[in-house]
């Protein structure tokens, strides 16, 4: 076995653990996002109260899956990063298909009949197990398609503008082109999310849309930006395992 070999291998095992914790993350945020959280209670503080578009009281009530997203978005921009725009479209279309085969399996796990020594086991729970169990993993469709649908469209998006940033900026200013594509396609994927979800699927109005999803954007704006660092020490991690000048050259093709 040729060194180019052990290289070769080192950027495919790479590539499997970039993958799994991509898809990982991406079914995680699904499946937890059920729960909504204060982000000022959380951190011991009162909710503010934002007006936006009309819309008042406003505060960082949001989806816990919020916490797991910009990670998402972020392994997105390292994944660019070496394996360009074939290995981030192959890995959000697989993760696309491997959410729906999970949604359709936790369906079918919720519609079969529960045993009655385990609804006695837990019959002390207002409302009965059974009950709670369907509440929260079972999501209605609107929001799987909405989420689902956000989620891509954000992919190709992040995608677009990352390489149009490497473009402009070659190899330097890896925080531009990471921390840009990302607040651009998570500009896109909390307006779209809201309004298939809620306002196609819902009663929302586009005024509603709007003033909720400009304030999850705050937040994702927010964290994106905090997590900028990460980029830098996630380059110095995978350069360090990959070896110099095989990481050179997975960025070249990348960008190609």
């Amino acid at each position: 076995m040729t060194s180019k070999t052990i290289d070769r291998s080192r950027s495919n095992i790479l590539f499997l653990i970039l993958g799994g914790f991509f898809i990982t993350n991406a079914v995680i945020a699904e499946f937890i996002g059920v729960k909504i959280f204060s982000l000022e209670k959380t951190f011991g503080y009162n909710p503010v109260s934002l007006s936006f578009f009309g819309e008042k009281g406003l505060s960082f009530n949001l989806s816990v899956g919020v916490i797991m997203w910009p990670v998402v978005f972020i392994m997105t921009d390292v994944i660019n990063e070496y394996y360009g725009r074939k290995g981030v479209r192959f890995l959000s279309f697989l993760t696309v298909g491997l959410i729906c085969y999970a949604f359709v399996m936790v369906s079918f796990a919720i519609g079969v009949e529960p045993a009655d020594f385990w609804l006695d086991l837990n019959k002390d729970l207002k409302p009965d197990i059974n009950y709670a169990y369907s509440r929260i993993f079972g999501q209605g469709l609107w929001i799987i398609i909405g989420s689902i649908t956000a989620f891509l469209v954000g992919q190709i998006v992040d995608v677009l503008v990352f390489h149009r940033l490497r473009k402009l900026t070659g190899e330097s200013m890896a925080w531009l082109r990471a921390t840009g594509s990302t607040l651009v396609s998570q500009l896109v994927d909390s307006f779209v999310v809201l309004y298939i979800a809620f306002y196609i699927g819902g009663d929302w109005t586009m005024l509603n849309v709007l003033a909720v999803g400009l304030v999850q954007y705050i937040y994702k704006f927010s964290i994106a930006v905090l997590l900028t660092p990460a980029i830098y020490l996630a380059h110095w991690a995978i350069d360090h395992f990959l070896g110099t000048e095989l990481a050179e050259v997975l960025k070249k093709e990348a960008s190609e």
